[in-house]
C-alpha cells in the first residue's frame, strides 16, 4: 500500500476527488498540526451555550415551579407557556416521544403547561442537536486538515458524554467544539481540565448533583428531610469516570477508597443555572446558564489523600491540583498511548509504538502535538495492508469526501448515522464506542452500508465514474480484485456502489 494512501486513509478521513494527492505524505500530515482551525466556518450556526442552555434553565425552572405548587392537571391549564412564535417547525424525525403527528387534532390535554414544556423544549433541543451534528459532518467532509480532525473525533470519543440525557442533548456537540477543538494542539492537562468542566460533563455523570455530606448544603438538607424522600449526597459519577477512562485506565493504580476521595474533593463543581435535584438549589451559584461555578456551600471541607498524594488544599483548587496530579501520571501517558496506538496501528497496538508514545507524553507533559509527531514518524503506522475496519462515522465521512460532497443537511446527517448504528454523540456508556473491528464488521452492519451506497449510487445518477475515481481515492493501493468489479459492474451506478464497499473503502 503506497504512503499517499495511508496518508489519506489511515491518518486522514479519505481522499476528495478534487484535492491532489500528497506528494510528501508525512509532510503533509506534519503541516496540518500547524493549520487546523478550531472553528471552521462549517460552524457559524451552530446553537451557542447561552441559547441552548437558557432553554434548558426555562424548562427546568417551570418544572420546579409547576411541582411546588402541586398544582392538578385541570388547574395547571391556566399556567402560561412559551409563546408559539419562538417555537421552530419541528421534523417528526426529530419529535419528542409522544408528540403530535403534524395537522393532528390537538390532544385532550394539550394545554397542560407542563406536556407543552416537554414538547417545546423536547423539540428545541433535538433541533440543536441536529445542527451540531450536520456543522460536525461538513467540517469534516470539507476540512483541508482532515488528519487534525480525525484527532478531534478520537479525543471527543475518550471523553464521552452522550445525548441520550435530556440535559446533555443541546450540549453534546458543545463539549467538542468548545473543550476539545481549542485544546487539540495543547497539553493534553489543559484538555483534560476543560473537559472536565464543561456542562456536558457535569450534567451527563450527576456532578452538578453531588453534595459533600459535611457540607453547609449537606448539613441543612440532613436536617430538614425531604416529604417525598429524595436524598442529598455524594455522587462518585465523574470521579471514577475521570479515573477510569479519562487518565489512569480501568483497574490501575487506584482504589475504591481513592475515587470517593475524589468525589468529595469534587464536591461544588457544579453548573450555574441548569442543575436538577435538591443540590443544585442549595448550592446558591451565580453566573449565568451553563456557566461553570464552584458552590462553596456543596464543598465538603477537610484535605484530602488520594493514591497516595496529600492534598491540602482548600476549595475548587482542591479538585484542580487532583486533575493536575493525574494528568500527567505515567498510568495516564500508558492509557493514552494505548489508545492512540489502536486507533492508528491496529486492534492489537504494538507494545514498541505504546512504549514510544507513554515516553513522549512523560518527556513533555502531556504535549499533544509532540504525541501526534510521534505517530506520524513510526513504522508501525506505516504498514502495508488494512489495519483498521472502519467505524459507521468513519465510513459515512470518508464516503462523503469521495463523492465530492462539500455538506450534508442535518437531519439527513442524523438520520444516516442513526441507520448505520453509530448514532453521533450517543455511545452506549463513558467509555465511548468501541475502536476495534468487532464490533462494527458484522453482517447487519455491513447490510446497512450497502442499502447506503446504493442509495448515494442511485442519486448520483451516473455522474461519477468510479472506474477512474478509484485510483485518486486510494492511489497505490486499488486492488485488481476491486478494479475487476468495477469493470464487470452493468451499470455506472452499479459500480460506484460497489466503489463504497470495496475492502479499500471498509478499511484503513
Amino acid at each position: 500500500m503506497a504512503d499517499a494512501s495511508i496518508a489519506l486513509n489511515r491518518f486522514g478521513l479519505g481522499a476528495r476527488p478534487d484535492e491532489s494527492i500528497p506528494g510528501d505524505p508525512k509532510g503533509w500530515l506534519m503541516g496540518q498540526l500547524e493549520k487546523f482551525e478550531p472553528k471552521p466556518a462549517a460552524f457559524a450556526n451552530v446553537p451557542t451555550r447561552a441559547k441552548v442552555a437558557g432553554e434548558l434553565a426555562d424548562y427546568i425552572e417551570q418544572q420546579r415551579m409547576l411541582r411546588q405548587q402541586g398544582l392538578g392537571r385541570r388547574q395547571r391549564a391556566g399556567v402560561a407557556t412559551p409563546p408559539p412564535q419562538t417555537t421552530p417547525a419541528m421534523s417528526p424525525a426529530m419529535a419528542p416521544p409522544g408528540a403530535p403527528e403534524p395537522g393532528a387534532k390537538p390532544e385532550p390535554d394539550a394545554g397542560d403547561p407542563l406536556k407543552a414544556a416537554r414538547r417545546f423544549v423536547g423539540g428545541q433541543v433535538r433541533d440543536d442537536y441536529a445542527a451540531a451534528v450536520g456543522a460536525r459532518v461538513t467540517a469534516a467532509l470539507t476540512s483541508p486538515t482532515p488528519f487534525a480532525e480525525r484527532l478531534t473525533h478520537f479525543w471527543a470519543n475518550h471523553f464521552a458524554v452522550s445525548a441520550d440525557k435530556l440535559q446533555v442533548i443541546g450540549l453534546s456537540g458543545l463539549l467538542e467544539f468548545e473543550a476539545i477543538r481549542p485544546n487539540l494542539m495543547g497539553r493534553f492537562g489543559d484538555m483534560l481540565d476543560a473537559v472536565e468542566r464543561h456542562p456536558a460533563m457535569l450534567l451527563y455523570l450527576d456532578q452538578a448533583v453531588s453534595v459533600g455530606p459535611n457540607s453547609p448544603a449537606g448539613q441543612f438538607a440532613a436536617s430538614r428531610p425531604r416529604a417525598n424522600g429524595q436524598k442529598v449526597g455524594l455522587n462518585e459519577n465523574l470521579a471514577r469516570e475521570i479515573m477510569e477512562l479519562h487518565t489512569l485506565g480501568v483497574r490501575t493504580i487506584y482504589t475504591q477508597a481513592d475515587v470517593t476521595e475524589f468525589a468529595r474533593a469534587l464536591t461544588g463543581w457544579t453548573v450555574s443555572g441548569i442543575g436538577r435535584g435538591p443540590g443544585a438549589r442549595l448550592a446558591g451559584t451565580g453566573g449565568a446558564p451553563g456557566d461553570f461555578v464552584f458552590a462553596p456551600r456543596l464543598h465538603e471541607p477537610g484535605e484530602r489523600t488520594i493514591i497516595g498524594v496529600r492534598y491540602h488544599q482548600q476549595g475548587e483548587k482542591q479538585a484542580q491540583a487532583v486533575l493536575d496530579t493525574l494528568a500527567t501520571s505515567p498510568a495516564t501517558a500508558e492509557h493514552v498511548a494505548t489508545k492512540l496506538a489502536r486507533h492508528f496501528a491496529g486492534d492489537t497496538p504494538p507494545p514498541a509504538l505504546v512504549a514510544r508514545l507513554k515516553a513522549s507524553f512523560l518527556k513533555t507533559g502531556g504535549d499533544l502535538p509532540s504525541l501526534y509527531r510521534v505517530l506520524i514518524d513510526s513504522p508501525e503506522c506505516w504498514v502495508a495492508g488494512w489495519v483498521k475496519f472502519k467505524s459507521p462515522w468513519e465510513w459515512t465521512v470518508s464516503t462523503g469526501r469521495a463523492l465530492g460532497m462539500k455538506q450534508m443537511l442535518p437531519l439527513a446527517a442524523v438520520g444516516l448515522l442513526n441507520q448505520l448504528g453509530q448514532p453521533t454523540w450517543k455511545p452506549g456508556s463513558p467509555a465511548g464506542y468501541d475502536d476495534i473491528a468487532a464490533s462494527w464488521a458484522g453482517p447487519d452492519a455491513l447490510l446497512r452500508r450497502v442499502e447506503a451506497s446504493e442509495r448515494f449510487a442511485t442519486r448520483s445518477a451516473g455522474a461519477i465514474d468510479a472506474r477512474s475515481l478509484a485510483p485518486r481515492l486510494f492511489p497505490g493501493a486499488l486492488t485488481s480484485a476491486t478494479e475487476q468489479a468495477l469493470a464487470r459492474a452493468e451499470s455506472p451506478g452499479q459500480s460506484l456502489a460497489l466503489l463504497l464497499v470495496s475492502p479499500e473503502m471498509l478499511r484503513r
